[in-house]
């Protein structure tokens, strides 16, 4: 079979800015992976390759930049198996580019990816006039922001208007900026710098000497109250690049200066014109590598002041809030504030709750003007914080008010027994709890420090003990902060002692006196159930004895069967018992043996199978021996299966067969390498 006339030509069309940047790596991966499947990339660097391989009907994948279709021959490939995928359709295909893109490949089928299309149909333009002929909705296929929010591929907007002292006029904006036609659908940075530029009074306000202060002042406190002690990081969008170079001198004097740094475009004429725009230009390099750290957690800068670039195709999960002092619209807005709205979690597992914008020129102050396309896709996308402010106190003053115990009174400590050991000892229970617990948490990590909050500290305080002291209770927390998100961990860190949550959740160690006492101890079962199991799981964690990870896997086992109601509590609070006293007497056993862990491990599960000590002991040692030969059996195949077989060797000794296989299975499961 001939693959020259079976296989087609796909291009993959890319914006300049786009290809640089964030699809770079993903660019150099395809074309490597899709070589050594036999399929034959190219990538067109200039207009005369790209006209060359159409012209020569190449068959493959061509990756290439919509700049590069300028001049290109009409109808240069009359094919009907071409395909073209064009990325950011909505601004791509714009202009003369695009028409000479599919005067070029007339035949072609073209696709357009984008995130925000501009639907100007009516008017002759707009993506749906190029992409969407066959489809009556415009789209071949559709995944709204909705929907990704849903999946937790990205993330709500939350915003709050700036103190009115300097937020831009409403008259201004809506007379220089909202009401010009030419600002509509606006898809394009540059296009929408050029519609500022006229904007002569609108900018002067913004970039005022007294005003940028003013925005400074309070963007470094912000920062530092409401975006730092979360363990993220900002955007500041400026006007245009001189309001940014004022707004890195303004921020300098409230924040160390390693902690903002600039990013825009660069203009020949800026040493003579704006020389303080000159002045803090980054060369490529030294751009290049703040890029590459801003997304890092423990590197700097921590604020990006930027006007034109970053505002597209720039991924920095960490990125949080993004303080906006740059009038947009439309599809510049949407895919400037989505910068902020990547999913990202820390070191400690804790969740970005959403992403965090400022609004210094009130654009979002009436959304429909400022989104106006399918609305229906941006509802509840970009939220009020008031709105947040509203749910934090449904969820405060009700469903939550049945787990505040903390009352004065002598039967507050029994009040909280019976909710953390009796209620919660249902796995339901403590999963509606957790849930509502974590909604309002991300409401609390948002929203804090507020004095709007200072009614509600002491009763969300102690819904926060609550959860740390069931994560431990039921979990495998070792610190009573379990996986409390950055604010909420220093509330109760803070707290801990006044609360008596150090001493709540602290770990009880059982010797046969402890033990002893448990039993006679008043109180209800589950308690008793749940402390040693805490126990028995913390011990083994925190020994890092292999032995002892054998009880705590057997008292998880424990506590799924009265979870999956396959046994009493009373049954299963004897079998924790019976748990303990083994352990009691494994320590005691491990004391006078003599063997160091791993040697112990096997000699504890030999003796468990039945064998005398002094059998149980050799044959640990023998064993013990065979692991010192082959240290990186656990890494290494071979090794294990060398190792595997001494252990087998040593085993014949005293049994054979199936019986020897199932043996050293179990002797090497209770002594892993």
């Amino acid at each position: 079979m001939n693959t020259q006339t079976t296989t087609p030509t796909v291009l993959l069309v890319v914006d300049r800015n786009e290809l640089e940047g964030q699809l770079s790596g993903w660019v150099d991966r395809i074309l490597g992976e899709m070589n050594q499947s036999g399929i034959q990339v190219r990538r067109a660097n200039n207009c005369s390759e790209l006209e060359d391989l159409l012209r020569a009907d190449f068959r493959g994948l061509i990756i290439t930049m919509i700049h590069k279709f300028d001049g290109i021959p009409a109808r240069l490939n009359l094919r009907p198996d071409i395909f073209v995928l064009i990325d950011e359709a909505h601004r791509s295909t714009g202009g003369d580019l695009g028409n000479y893109l599919m005067g070029a490949l007339p035949n072609a089928t073209f696709i357009g990816f984008t995130g925000t299309p501009i639907a100007r149909t009516d008017k002759g333009e707009g993506t749906f006039k190029t992409f969407g002929l066959q489809d009556p909705d415009g789209y071949l296929d559709k995944y709204p922001i909705s929907e990704s929010i849903k999946d937790r591929t990205t993330l709500k907007l939350s915003h709050s208007l700036a103190p009115s002292k300097v937020v831009l006029d409403s008259e201004l904006l809506e007379k220089e900026f909202l009401s010009l036609a030419e600002t509509e659908g606006i898809a394009d940075i540059d296009d929408l710098n050029r519609a500022l530029d006229r904007a002569v009074n609108l900018k002067t306000f913004l970039k005022g000497d007294q005003r940028v202060e003013k925005v400074a002042a309070f963007v470094a406190k912000h920062f530092r109250d409401y975006v730092e002690p979360l363990g993220y990081k900002a955007f500041l969008v400026a006007v245009d690049r001189e309001a940014c170079a004022k707004y890195k001198k303004a921020l300098d004097q409230h924040l160390p200066p390693e902690f903002s740094q600039v990013i825009y475009t660069k203009n020949s004429n800026d040493v003579i014109e704006r020389p303080l725009v000159a002045e803090l230009q980054l060369d490529e390099a030294s751009e290049k590598a703040v890029r590459k750290e801003f997304p890092k957690a423990n590197s700097l800068p921590k604020i990006l002041i930027v006007t034109d670039k970053l505002l597209t195709g720039y991924d920095a999960p960490i990125l949080y809030c993004m303080y906006l002092d740059k009038p947009m619209r439309d599809h510049v807005l949407l895919q400037a504030v989505a910068r902020v709205n990547r999913p990202y979690q820390d070191a400690r597992g804790v969740e970005k709750p959403c992403g965090l914008i400022v609004d210094f020129v009130g654009v979002l102050k009436d959304l429909k003007k400022a989104l106006a396309f399918d609305s229906e896709d941006y509802s509840g996308v970009i939220e009020d914080l008031d709105v947040l402010f509203r749910r934090f106190r449904v969820l405060m003053d009700g469903p939550a008010r049945i787990y505040l115990t903390r009352a004065k009174g002598p039967d507050k400590d029994v009040q909280l027994e019976k909710l953390l050991y009796v209620k919660f000892f249902q796995k339901d229970a403590r999963e509606e709890f957790t849930e509502l617990f974590k909604e309002i948490e991300t409401l609390y990590e948002i929203l804090s420090p507020d004095p709007g909050l200072s009614d509600d500290i002491a009763d969300y305080n102690e819904l926060a003990d609550l959860y740390a002291m069931l994560c431990l209770a039921y979990g495998k927390e070792t610190g009573f902060i379990g996986d409390l998100a950055n604010k909420t961990a220093k509330l109760v860190e803070t707290n801990a002692v006044a609360h008596g949550l150090d001493r709540l959740t602290r770990p009880v160690e059982f010797d046969e006196a402890a033990l002893n006492a448990l039993r006679k101890k008043q109180g209800p079962d589950e308690e008793k159930v749940i402390n040693l199991v805490r126990s028995l799981q913390r011990t083994g964690e925190e020994e890092k004895e292999p032995h002892l990870i054998t009880f705590s896997e057997r008292a998880e086992q424990v506590m799924e069967s009265i979870e999956e109601r396959q046994t009493t509590t009373q049954a299963a609070l004897k079998q924790l018992e019976g748990l303990v006293e083994e352990r009691i007497a494994a320590e005691k056993s491990r004391s006078e043996s003599g063997l160091e862990s791993g040697a112990f491990a096997v000699f504890w599960e030999l003796k468990s199978q039945g064998y005398k000590e002094d059998e149980a002991k050799a044959l640990a040692l023998e064993i013990e021996d065979a692991y010192g030969r082959f240290p990186n059996a656990g890494a290494n195949p071979d090794e294990m299966r060398q190792l595997k077989a001494e252990v087998y060797k040593v085993l014949l000794k005293v049994v054979s067969g199936k019986i020897m296989i199932d043996l050293a299975e179990k002797v090497m499961g209770a002594r892993p390498t």
